[in-house]
């Protein structure tokens, strides 16, 4: 009789009021009694070991050393600097970052300088999944160009919408500070708050967003992909170009149509890019709202000055094209010199750089995930696009600064 078996027995021996033994040296455990006989006495039950504790999932900052970073010898360090002191204008405001920042902005522009200012000042990170794996997902994101124009038309009759009224958000970090970069959305109904509209429901909804429109564009698949994107600009008929970036967003979590193609069985996996998407959508216009309707997201944008640099991010600061991604930040630093090992779109070319937290996005959840910033215009949208890679992650923090959610 096995131990799996045996055990239904024990405990029933248990409640019958029989005190279990250990079995005498060098004897054999019992067998079962048959069935038509009594058993003369209690048989001994051998002891059964109690299941290990549940593994704690591994924390997403591992210590690690320098000759662990894939790639870290092979990049010119340089080409990042001016990223850097982006995110220095908010991080050296901190006390962790504040010495390692100044020294940042002392350093000149050159590869050996700057390296030997990372080993001297930085300790790398290993960022891990909660399974302890240190691959994940590495998208590509770009700041689009669409043509539009300030009034409703017959060929523009798709709305980049402001920030409705009535929409609500509760930033829940200023109340409970464990919930840090969670925010809630939603709207009144009567005294109750509520989940603020789908996207399904919000398009309809015209009392929600009238007046709220800040410019229409012609195509609604473009106009999809700027809210995935979180930025990007609009060509007016006379030639002059406005930029539009993230304001808010309905609460609704981002569902990938792309996936949705998929499940329906009207691409193959491999076809679901973004301009795979776009085709499908040409092809089938009168399934485009379904489609769409199939992400419960919704973006609200904000006019932009357009100073010529990349757009701003979730940090605040501008984006550097291939020097910038977006970060789960519950996971990273926002802000945080981070070096990307991955590979190029398509491809098995190395792409191994040092780059910036910089930004956020609904998509980029989990710690060994990241969105890699193209830049702008119909070339980075093709490399974008494309992006769809494995990679691995080490978070660069000052040689101070031990995070809370690290193993060391």
């Amino acid at each position: 009789m096995s131990l799996r078996q045996l055990a239904p027995l024990c405990g029933a021996l248990l409640l019958a009021g029989c005190a279990l033994q250990p079995p005498a040296p060098g004897a054999a455990a019992p067998a079962a009694c048959p069935a038509a006989q009594p058993c003369p006495s209690c048989p001994v039950c051998p002891t059964v070991a109690p299941p290990p504790p549940p593994k704690a999932p591994a924390k997403p900052l591992q210590e690690a050393r320098w000759e662990d970073v894939k790639g870290w010898r092979n990049d010119n360090l340089a080409e990042a600097h001016a990223a850097l002191l982006e995110s220095c204008g908010v991080l050296e405001k901190l006390p962790a970052w504040r010495a390692a920042c100044g020294e940042a902005r002392a350093l000149p522009p050159q590869d050996a300088a700057v390296r030997a200012f990372f080993e001297a000042r930085f300790r790398p990170w290993r960022v891990t999944n909660p399974d302890e794996t240190s691959e994940g997902l590495v998208t590509g994101y770009y700041e689009p160009l669409l043509r539009g124009r300030r009034e409703r038309g017959t060929q523009f009759a798709h709305a980049i919408y402001g920030v409705p009224d009535d929409l609500l958000v509760v930033d829940l970090g200023e109340l409970y500070p464990e919930l840090k970069n969670f925010r809630l959305r939603g709207r009144l109904d009567g005294r109750k708050v509520v989940p603020y509209w789908s996207r399904a429901e919000l398009v309809p909804q015209s009392p929600a967003l009238a007046g709220k429109a800040l410019l229409w564009v012609a195509d609604p698949i473009e106009l999809f992909f700027l809210q995935v994107q979180g930025s990007g600009r609009v060509e007016l008929p006379d030639g002059r170009r406005v930029r539009v970036g993230f304001a808010e967003q309905n609460g609704h979590p981002y569902q990938s149509i792309g996936r949705w193609l998929v499940e329906k069985g009207e691409l193959k996996l491999e076809q679901a890019s973004m301009q795979g998407i776009q085709e499908w959508a040409r092809t089938h216009p009168k399934r485009v709202n379904e489609l769409l309707n199939a992400n419960p997201s919704f973006v609200f944008f904000r006019e932009l000055p357009d100073n010529g640099g990349g757009p701003p991010g979730a940090l605040g600061v501008p984006l550097t094209p291939g020097r910038s991604i977006a970060v789960d930040p519950r996971a990273i630093p926002l802000g945080a010199p981070v070096f990307l090992a991955t590979t190029f779109p398509n491809s098995e070319q190395p792409l191994q750089r040092l780059v910036l937290a910089q930004d956020t996005g609904g998509a980029i959840k989990g710690a060994v995930r990241a969105d890699f910033f193209w830049g702008f215009g119909n070339d980075a949208g093709a490399q974008a696009g494309r992006m769809r890679q494995r990679g691995q992650m080490w978070a660069l923090l000052p040689k101070d600064l031990v995070p809370n959610h690290s193993s060391k």
